[in-house]
């Protein structure tokens, strides 16, 4: 029988030692466990996950550290108390660590969630204060950095909640909105981005179906991203043309999954192209007669999509799908 506390220390170990490295994460049956690492890949047994989660929680909240930035004045009283000095960095990383295995267990966590976006707004405070500390900056940047690959591990993982979770898909969000502010980024950079974000999103949806949470977040981040291409007055035209391929081919792999049909809908209207909009509702209304497929979603998609742009004739010439934009 293994304690709670060996099991804490097992998987945070491996949360220390993740460097920005992106994990994937599953839960073992229990003949299986109760933890195995090969490289990034970490399974792990519900019952060893709990364990890991009892003392996680039991250190998160047994200081007040942990739901407070005052970490300079706590260090302070336990110096004036005549108690051995704590160093607030070190401190924090361990409720850092706490808090990653809370939202292992638990995506909907908040209180979790909130202390890290609060620490990460403690550090862009600190560098807005000092612009001139390079050791600021570089932290900031490396804390940022590794939170959107903890956010990866989270959302892409073959874990029964997480991918769907609206929690974090808020939290990735936020901080990949706080990276965007702290440096200018030309469009270039931005359509790149928004193509590794859909890569994201898109696996996100193979692991949990009809993952309406995910692609509400890439129509959010869409947005955002469009605010960021200063000068451009069809800037949501020219993020969007780049990825219409791209869900295209994967809502034709999942014709069932309406969510991801519906963001393929919301991708057209941002193009404003007639041309691609009836060349991309053609080649699905054609792909659909010809296996066949009689599900709900996709003739949803084609009909709605038909009325939105006043298409008359959607399976009327179809263009290859290496001409799209």
């Amino acid at each position: 029988m293994s304690s709670p506390d060996s099991a804490f220390q097992n998987l945070a170990r491996i949360f220390a030692t993740r460097n920005n490295r992106i994990l994937e994460i599953e839960i073992l049956p229990p003949v299986l466990g109760p933890l195995l690492q090969d490289d990034c890949s970490i399974g792990i047994t519900k019952k060893y996950l709990v364990q890991a989660f009892v003392t996680a929680r039991r250190i998160f909240f047994k200081d007040p550290i942990c739901r407070s930035d005052r970490d300079s004045s706590t260090a302070s009283k336990d110096g004036d108390a005549g108690t051995t000095a704590i160093n607030p960095e070190e401190k924090f990383e361990d409720f850092s660590i706490c808090s990653e295995v809370i939202l292992l267990f638990d995506c909907e966590h908040l209180t979790a969630c909130n202390w890290r976006k609060k620490r990460l707004a403690s550090l862009i405070q600190r560098h807005e204060l000092d612009h001139d500390n390079s050791g600021a900056w570089e932290t900031l940047l490396q804390a940022l950095h590794a939170e959107v690959s903890l956010m990866t591990s989270f959302l892409c993982s073959p874990l029964h909640r997480h991918t769907k979770s609206p929690t974090l898909w808020q939290h990735r969000l936020w901080v990949l909105d706080k990276m965007l502010r702290l440096r200018d980024i030309d469009r270039g950079t931005l359509r790149n981005l928004l193509e590794e974000e859909l890569a994201i999103v898109l696996r996100a949806g193979e692991l949990h179906p009809k993952n309406y949470y995910a692609f509400s977040y890439m129509r959010q981040l869409h947005g955002i991203l469009a605010e960021y291409m200063q000068g451009s007055s069809s800037s949501l035209r020219l993020l969007a043309e780049p990825i219409i391929k791209t869900t295209l081919n994967w809502c034709q792999s999942h014709p069932a999954d309406i969510s991801g049909w519906m963001f393929a809908l919301y991708v057209l209207e941002m193009v404003e192209d007639r041309g691609v909009r009836e060349n991309a509702i053609s080649r699905v209304s054609r792909f659909a007669l010809d296996i066949g497929w009689e599900g709900e979603s996709l003739w949803t998609f084609v009909t709605l999509a038909a009325k939105a742009f006043n298409l008359t004739e959607p399976t009327r010439k179809v263009t290859p799908m290496d001409e799209f934009p």
